[in-house]
């Protein structure tokens, strides 16, 4: 089974790599795994490698010409699509945004679906990293997981976009896409500062290392988490689930965790033995309390029903966040 990822060496990515190398028999229906491995700013020698799982990287972008002709050659049974430039940086840099987040996104789909179009390749299974973002601001009513996307910042608008592609290509029957609405995935390395729920991470960083941090929304802010763990298990659910459940859409809203901050934070010192009000103080900013730390109770039945997994309870995302904290502890 050919499996390329793109975002290697990323968070996320270089997870999936772990996951997928801890398990190569048995993640698909089509085999053992060999991985095409891309990130623009990772090669093989300085990423998570993947040992006794055949893998090959592209030290370069998805939409390379080279790895697009290399994927003529050798059309992958799916795709985890999870490289884009990240919500602050695309606001403040909207055409490197549109580049990365759009038009080179539509250049992989087409050179995906190329091989299909001449009847050389079944489509390919293409699982896509959507966000929460799509939606924008959301109000402190109960929502559902089919609500319209608003999106108010231009990540979520190219995610959304993305969404829509995805969904067209699978229509014509070029791709088999999935797109996940993932919320904010913790805890992400603290060098990752071009997200705007970067805080959201950084506040386990800070109760770990016993360092102080200014939490920039309010302690009863009410946010969607997600540990990377269960970001896994959804994103390889994604990868099994059979086409006929997709709905027409081809985009699911995995469960989510909805808890306030503050219950996190004293959850998180609690497991590490520390006082919380010796770390965290809060400074709530107003745009980023409005677009990440106002997001009500999210109601996924449909989601649940086919097999999609939130966290359970914040002492279980907690555990999860700082058991991996932990692993990766030099």
């Amino acid at each position: 089974m050919h499996v390329v990822i793109t975002g290697a060496g990323g968070f996320v990515g270089a997870a999936l790599v772990q996951r997928l190398s801890a398990q190569p028999q048995s993640p698909g229906p089509d085999g053992p795994v060999r991985l095409t491995l891309v990130d623009r700013a990772a090669g093989s020698a300085g990423a998570p490698g993947a040992p006794g799982v055949p893998a090959r990287w592209h030290a370069g972008g998805f939409a390379d010409a080279a790895l697009l002709s290399a994927l003529q050659d050798d059309p992958p049974h799916c795709v985890f699509h999870l490289a884009s430039v990240p919500g602050g940086l695309a606001e403040r840099e909207p055409a490197l945004g549109v580049q990365a987040n759009l038009l080179d996104t539509v250049a992989l789909l087409e050179g995906l679906a190329r091989p299909v179009r001449e009847g050389r390749a079944p489509a390919p299974r293409v699982v896509f990293a959507s966000s929460v973002a799509v939606y924008g601001e959301l109000g402190s009513s109960p929502m559902a997981e089919d609500r319209l996307p608003q999106p108010t910042l231009s990540y979520g608008a190219h995610k959304w976009a993305a969404e829509l592609l995805l969904a067209d290509y699978s229509r014509r029957g070029e791709l088999d896409a999935c797109s996940l609405r993932l919320p904010g995935v913790v805890a992400r390395p603290p060098a990752e500062s071009g997200h705007g729920s970067a805080f959201m991470s950084q506040i386990f960083h800070a109760l770990a290392g016993r360092q102080a941090y200014a939490c920039p929304v309010s302690p009863q802010a009410t946010v969607w988490w997600m540990s990377l763990d269960r970001c896994l298990d959804n994103l390889l659910h994604a990868m099994r689930l059979p086409a006929a459940a997709m709905p027409p859409s081809r985009c699911w809203q995995p469960p989510v965790l909805q808890s306030p901050v503050a219950s996190v934070v004293e959850a998180a010192a609690h497991y590490l033995g520390c006082d919380a009000r010796d770390w965290i103080r809060y400074a709530p900013d107003p745009r980023i309390e409005a677009l990440f730390g106002r997001q009500p109770p999210l109601q996924t039945p449909a989601a649940q029903a086919a097999g999609f997994v939130n966290d359970g309870s914040v002492d279980a995302l907690v555990a999860r966040v700082l058991q991996r904290h932990d692993r990766a502890a030099p």
